[in-house]
Parts: C-alpha cells; structure tokens; sequence
C-alpha cells in the first residue's frame, strides 16, 4: 500500500514557486512508485506454473493451456526407426501347459478324439497365482552334551517372538508407504486384501524408523559420494511436519539421492545435510543466493527455471529480447547434444564465442528497455522488478548460466534434483503431513535407499528385504554425474 503521508496535499492559494515545484517533484515520486507497484502486480497476476516457478496446484480453475518450453527437434511423435521396441515376450519353457482339443468336427460333428493333430497354436497368458501369507515355525532344539552342558540353537533373525511377521511382509509394508505413498491405513487394507497378511496400523507405522535406522551406513556412504562427486544437483522445498514449515534438501546425482529434514532452508539446513560444506565440485541449483556461499564449489545454474522467466517477463512485456535469449539457450543446448552425440568433448571456439557475443547483446538490450527505477530518496535500493533482477542475476553469473556450454558434464537445467524432490509433494498431497520429525527423516532415509537403488536398476522390493535381513544394499559408487 501506498503510504498516505507521502501523498502531497493540494497547494494553498499562498504557495511560493519553490514550493510548488517541491510538491511537483513530490508528485512525480510518487507516480514512480506507482507505476512501479501496478507492473508489479500485473506480473504478479499474470503468473502461472508455465511461465514461473509456482506449483501446478497453485493455478487453480485458471489452469494455463499447456505450453511445453521445448523446441521441435524435427522428428515424428511415437517411436523412432531403429528404436528398441516393448511388448509382452513369450517365455521359452511356460511355467505350465494347458492342451485344449476339440471336441468333435466342425463340419460334420464326428468324433475326433483319435484324429491325428495336424497344427498347434500357442498362447500364453500371464497371470497372478493366489497370493496367501505361509507360516513358518521355527524350532530351536536344545540339546545336552556329554559333559551336561545344555546348548540351544539360536533363531534366525527374523524370528523375533512367538509369533511374528518376517522380512517380505516387512519390505511390502514399507513399499507401499514409502514407494507407493499410501497411507498406514490404506496399506494395512492392502496388505490384508491383497496378500492375505491383516496387520495392524501401528505395526506399519513402526516399519519406517525400523528400517531407517539399519542405513547409518548406506547413508555416510552416499553422502562421502555426492561430497565427492564432480557434479551434483542441489535443491529444497517446503514441507509440513507437526503443523510446522520444515525444508528438505536433496543433493543428488544421475546414481545417487540424499534427503535431509531440517528446520532451516538456508545454510544451517544444508550444513546438516552434509554434502555441500565439502563439496569442491560444480553444484548445479536454482541460483538460491546462500548457495553462493560455498565459494569453494564451482556453480552452474538451472536454465529451465531462466526459460520460466523469460517466458513470464515476455508476456507480461511485450518485450521481444526475452523470446529471442530463450531461442539462444535452447539453440546452444541442442548444439551441445549435437556435439556430444558425435563424440566431442567441446564446442568450437568461434561457435561458443558466438553464443556468448550474442547473450551480452541481448542483455544490454533487456537493460535499456527495464532500466533501473529512480532513486527516491528514501533509504536502501528500490526494487529492480522482475525483469530487472533476472537481467542482474543473468549478467553478473552470465558463466555459470553458460557453464553447460563449456563444460559437458554440466547438465543444462536441475532438473534430476526437482524430479526427485518431487515425492515431498506428491507424499503430502495423497498422505498429508508427517506428524513428527522422527517418522518424516525415517520416510526420507527410505526414500534415499530406494532412490538410489532404482537408479542403479535394483528391485525395490529386492533391496527393502535385503534391508529387513540385515544385508542392506549398498551401491558399488560411482561419482559420474
């Protein structure tokens, strides 16, 4: 709101000049900042999930026609000549043989139960046996020595009490809620229905911290990994626990994945994680000011979320520099794959000079159409607006915006970090929020374990029972992004 003390009174009949042009340049200001605050919020309102950072949930009955920031590569929709095709394969042995013969002529209906067989045709179905829980009992003989001494035989692990469930329902149980998003109750409605194991509610809910805290050491080995990675993705986002905003973290990569809950989303919260404070490698993010912090990393940033803006600005301006520096983006993108398709390790000196030449003039051309506003007087620097800041921030960090340009291993956009990060919100969109910081750091340990593990192409249930059997998975690391 505009502050009505700084708003001038219309001038007595007994003004002097000077006071009239004081009041005159008190006017102009306030036009200023005006104009200035209406741009604000006609940008405000024009923004969406497709030309801003705001969530999809967040557009409403207003939901945008979708607009893919992607440029026509040339080529027909569906599958590529040459491509690896998918279908359902016949197995060579079938686990079972059913022959059907016909029971009499289709022409005269004799008999043809001593008709010779002169073709075959094969189909084969594939299906679900009936799924039922089976007990084992296991008994621990005690038996006496010579000697006297009684001596019995110890259970196996998963033999915890009289009567207990072992380690496969154990890893469906943390599937479903972990992989699956279920919620306990819904699960346990599963599990009973579906497989014949009716457990309780609370016994699921224990399943997470059980599990989490088998994979201290899974863990520290992910997270030497990403410390030592060349290239890692970094980001955050809000989460609900207890009713209180909290933050994850990710740092990742194409092989690994790390989450951390924590209170805080700046450098407090990414200490804690444990990645970053050690990190010497090219830490690809949104452009989030505190990871400028960690001046011992090389930075590279998300040039999906510059595509967002240009687009926002572009539309709420009319200004054509904002299409025409996407265009150039995305160009030197696809040079890039080009490059790397035919076995190259860089771009052409004369072409990565081009791009660069060009982007400088499409900024300064950005800057003389969004010039920054006039100083008011009033203490600190008046906002620069949207198009303003992103003009800032691409010409101050103009090589970490181009970083994938000379440096291959840098992807273009962060986008493994929002893919994986993802879960946070779809977790609490279907279950809601976590109801203590325990059971939520649980869920994102999992959530790092199976992660990592399909990104290895390991089985989820393989690894979850693995885990349940004292035998956790641990990746054979690789630091390639």
């Amino acid at each position: 709101m505009v502050d009505q003390s700084s708003v001038p009174s219309a001038p007595g009949p007994d003004v002097s000049v000077q006071e009239l042009l004081a009041l005159l340049a008190q006017r102009d200001e306030l036009i200023v900042a005006l104009a200035a605050r209406v741009a604000e919020l006609e940008a405000r309102l024009g923004m969406n999930s497709r030309n801003s950072s705001k969530p999809p949930s967040s557009d409403g009955l207003a939901k945008p026609a979708p607009k893919s920031l992607r440029r026509p590569s040339g080529r027909k929709p569906g599958k590529q000549p040459g491509g690896q095709g998918f279908r359902l394969a016949p197995r060579a042995v079938p686990d079972e043989v059913r022959v059907h013969v016909p029971a009499g002529c289709s022409g005269c209906g004799a008999d043809l139960s001593g008709a010779p067989v002169v073709g075959v045709e094969a189909r084969q179905v594939f299906d679900l046996p009936e799924i039922k829980l089976i007990a084992v009992e296991h008994r621990a003989q005690r038996r006496a020595c010579a000697c006297g001494t009684v001596t019995a035989a110890a259970f196996p692990p998963e033999a915890s009490a009289p009567t207990c469930y072992g380690p496969g329902v154990a890893a469906l149980g943390t599937y479903l809620v972990a992989r699956q998003h279920l919620p306990v109750e819904r699960a346990a409605e599963c599990l009973a229905e579906a497989f014949g194991a009716p457990v309780s509610t609370g016994w699921l809910s224990c399943l997470l911290p059980t599990a989490a805290g088998r994979l201290h050491g899974f863990l520290a080995t992910v997270c030497g990994a990403l410390a030592g990675a060349p290239v890692a993705h970094f980001d955050e986002t809000g989460a609900r626990v207890n009713g209180r905003l909290h933050w994850v973290h990710v740092a990742c990569t194409a092989g690994l994945a790390l989450f951390h809950l924590d209170t805080k989303r700046g450098r407090a919260g990414m200490d804690a994680a444990g990645v970053l404070p050690g990190f010497r490698g090219v830490a690809v993010h949104d452009g989030l000011a505190v990871y400028r912090q960690y001046d011992q990393a090389t930075h590279g940033l998300c040039n999906a979320h510059h595509l967002r803006e240009l687009a926002g600005i572009a539309e709420t301006t009319g200004q054509a520099w904002p299409t025409t520096l996407a265009d150039l983006l995305v160009t030197a993108h696809i040079a890039v794959q080009d490059a790397k398709a035919a076995g190259n390790s860089a771009l052409p000196a004369e072409q990565l000079a081009a791009i660069t030449t060009r982007y400088d003039t499409l900024i300064a051309e950005g800057k003389a159409l969004n010039p920054p506003p006039p100083r008011t007087g009033r203490r600190g620097r008046p906002a620069l607006g949207k198009a303003g800041s992103l003009l800032a921030r691409l010409a101050t960090h103009r090589a970490d915006v181009l970083r994938f340009t000379t440096d291959f291993a840098v992807p273009f956009d962060n986008n493994q970090a929002e893919r994986d990060v993802r879960m946070v919100k779809l977790q609490q969109k279907i279950s809601g929020g976590w109801r203590s910081d325990t059971h939520a750091q649980a869920f994102l340990d999992i959530r790092s374990y199976l992660a990592t593990a399909r990104k290895h192409g390991q089985s989820a249930m393989t690894v979850l029972r693995d885990l349940f059997t004292g035998h956790p998975w641990i990746p054979g690391i690789s630091t390639n992004p």
